[in-house]
C-alpha cells in the first residue's frame, strides 16, 4: 500500500498542499482528479520523492518509500528516440546496476534485456523492440514508458497526466492497461488525470482535488463537476 500522510507542500509563502491525506492499495488504480493547480501533481512529485514536503510521510508497505519502490510516468515520456525500444526499456534498471554495466546500452546484462523483453510483452510491444523508439506513435511511445517504469520492479507506480496529448483510443489503451497492471500485478498505481470520464470507465477509486485539499474520496462514477466550478461549494475543512 501506498500512504501519504498529512503531505504539506508550501512555495514561499503560499501553502500548496494542506496535509493533505491519501492512500492507494495493492491491486488499486487510483485517478487523482482536480482543476489546474489544485495540487494533483504536486502531491505526485511529493509521493515520487522529487517534491520537498515541509510536512507529512510517504510509505510503502508501512515503511519510508525507498529509492527503488515507487516508480513514475510522466506527462512527457522522455524516451532516448534514437535508441530502440530495448534500449529504453533497459533504462529502468539502472537503479539497480553497476555503474560499468549502464555507461551505454551494449553493456547491459543479457538478464536485463530479458526482463525488458517481458516488460515489453507485458505492454503489447515485444514486436517492437528493435524498432527506434521515435518511429512508435504517442501511444506506443507511452507504453514504451510503463514497460521502462516496470523494468524498475516498483511496488508503487505513479503516473502524471499519462494521457494528455494521446488520442481518445490511445488514451483508453493506456488506462486500459494501468488497471490491468494494479489488478493483474497486485500493484497500487495512482494516476493524475483530468478525464474524469477516462477515470469513471477505469479507475477503482477516485480523489478529488481542490485548493490543495483532498475534497471527495470514493466510487470513480460520483458527480466531479463540483473539482471544475469557479466557486467550491463543497465543505473543505483546513487542516492547520
Amino acid at each position: 500500500m501506498l500512504a501519504l500522510t498529512g503531505i504539506k507542500v508550501t512555495y514561499g509563502d503560499r501553502q500548496v498542499l494542506h496535509g493533505v491525506d491519501v492512500t492507494v492499495g495493492h491491486g488499486e488504480l487510483l485517478a487523482v482528479l482536480g482543476a489546474n493547480g489544485c495540487g494533483k501533481s504536486t502531491l505526485l512529485r511529493a509521493a515520487a520523492g522529487l517534491q520537498p514536503v515541509t510536512a507529512g510521510q510517504v510509505l510503502v508497505g508501512g515503511e519510508p518509500a525507498g529509492r527503488l519502490d515507487i516508480a513514475v510516468i510522466f506527462q512527457h515520456i522522455h524516451l532516448v528516440r534514437r535508441r530502440s525500444v530495448l534500449d529504453n526499456v533497459c533504462a529502468g534498471a539502472l537503479g539497480r546496476l553497476p555503474l560499468h554495466k549502464s555507461l551505454v546500452p551494449a553493456l547491459f546484462p543479457a538478464e536485463v534485456k530479458e526482463e525488458a523483453m517481458a516488460c515489453l510483452d507485458r505492454v503489447g510491444l515485444a514486436d517492437r523492440a528493435h524498432d527506434r523508439a521515435g518511429s512508435l506513435s504517442g501511444g506506443q511511445q507511452q507504453r514504451v514508458a510503463v514497460a521502462r517504469a516496470l523494468c524498475q520492479r516498483p511496488k508503487v507506480l505513479l503516473a502524471d497526466e499519462p494521457v494528455s496529448a494521446l488520442d481518445p483510443a490511445a488514451s483508453e489503451q493506456v488506462l486500459a492497461l494501468l488497471a490491468e497492471l494494479a489488478h493483474d500485478e497486485d500493484m497500487a498505481v495512482l494516476a493524475v488525470l483530468h478525464q474524469p470520464a477516462l477515470a469513471a470507465r477505469h479507475a477503482d477509486r477516485i480523489v478529488g482535488m481542490r485548493d490543495g485539499h483532498v475534497v471527495l474520496d470514493g466510487a470513480p462514477d460520483q458527480p466531479v463537476d463540483d473539482l471544475y466550478s469557479p466557486i467550491n461549494p463543497l465543505s473543505v475543512e483546513t487542516v492547520s
